[in-house]
């Protein structure tokens, strides 16, 4: 099955319009952290800077198929001055942001961290080339159990045709798992 979104097909596993993993295969054998340059990076990062959720939620297979020198990691404070949004304006319009506005919504997610997950990729000069947002929801079906929202997927233009678009799916999805979550589903559009 493929997912429909306007004028795009995006091929992948879906049933319900939800990921289906099992087709995907992402979680099908156990992975040990493999510990790389991204790894020890992402490591290095997390002691200098808190994000908006742990980072123990973030695939280490994902990471160890990232380009050299770039990492996965949650949203930070302070990729306001790292392109975070410039990134985001390529997949929609953002709007006008000063920093007050952005550490209003960044304050108010963070104390929501249970429910926003933002991930984003960046190269190897800590530039934030790609992102992507899990929302988790609570429902009272399958006994009060979560479902996982993949949204805003976004590369920056010069980065596409890495399969970092591919790499921010697959590290959401396993965010989602390791929250507890029983399906994703993910939601794509075009301009």
């Amino acid at each position: 099955m493929a997912i429909e979104a306007s004028s795009t097909t995006v091929p992948v596993a879906v049933t319900n319009n939800c990921i289906d993993t099992k087709m995907l295969a992402i979680h099908a054998k156990e992975v040990k952290p493999a510990v790389t340059e991204a790894t020890r990076a992402n490591n290095d990062e997390e002691k200098t800077e808190e994000g908006l959720f742990s980072a123990s939620y973030i695939s280490p297979e994902v990471v160890s198929l990232l380009p050299e020198n770039y990492t996965l990691r949650p949203l930070r404070r302070s990729d306001y001055q790292n392109g975070f949004l410039d990134v985001l304006s390529v997949l929609t319009k953002v709007g006008e942001f000063t920093p007050e506005l952005w550490n209003e919504r960044y304050d108010w997610m963070a104390k929501r961290n249970d429910e926003y997950y933002i991930l984003v990729i960046c190269d190897g000069t800590g530039r934030v080339v790609g992102t992507g947002s899990l929302i988790v929801e609570r429902k009272f079906i399958h006994a009060a159990g979560l479902v996982g929202h993949i949204e805003d997927i976004a590369i920056e233009s010069g980065q596409q045709g890495k399969k970092l678009g591919l790499r921010m799916i697959h590290a959401l999805d396993y965010v989602a798992k390791e929250v507890g979550c029983y399906k994703v589903g993910l939601s794509l559009f075009t301009q």
